[in-house]
C-alpha cells in the first residue's frame, strides 16, 4: 500500500527503533508509549485490520504472536503483558494495518468495567 504508515515503515521508508523481524513480521517502539515496553507488531503483508484476517493469511497472527511471547521474554515481562488490537474507528483503530500492541513493564491495572 503506497500511502500505509507502516507499509512505509516495513520498507525503511520512514525510520523506526525496530526491536525485531523475520519474513512475517516487523516490531517496532511506539512512538507515543503508554508503558515501559510498549511495541509494535505488524504483518510484512499489508492486511487492515483484525477484520480482515481470512483463511489464506491468518498463519501470520500466529507467526506474530510468537514473536510478541519471545520479546516479553527477553523485555523481562515476567510479571505479566497484555496484547492489544485495535479493529476499526469505534475501538480505537488509527493506522489501517493489522497491529498489535505489546505493553509491559508495569501493572496495566484493568481495561474494561465490563470484561
Amino acid at each position: 500500500m503506497n500511502d500505509c504508515l507502516f507499509c512505509k515503515i516495513i520498507s525503511g521508508e520512514i525510520p523506526s527503533k525496530k526491536v525485531y523481524e523475520d519474513e512475517y513480521c516487523y516490531a517496532f517502539e511506539d512512538i507515543a508509549p503508554v508503558a515501559p515496553t510498549h511495541i509494535l507488531f505488524v504483518p510484512k503483508t499489508h492486511i487492515p485490520s483484525a477484520a480482515a484476517i481470512t483463511p489464506e493469511n491468518s498463519a501470520v497472527v500466529g507467526k506474530i504472536y510468537e514473536a510478541i511471547a519471545k520479546i516479553a521474554k527477553e523485555k523481562n515481562l515476567e510479571n505479566g503483558w497484555r496484547v492489544v488490537s485495535n479493529c476499526g474507528p469505534d475501538a480505537g483503530q488509527t493506522v489501517f494495518h493489522l497491529h498489535f500492541h505489546l505493553l509491559g513493564g508495569r501493572a496495566l491495572g484493568v481495561m474494561c468495567d465490563n470484561i
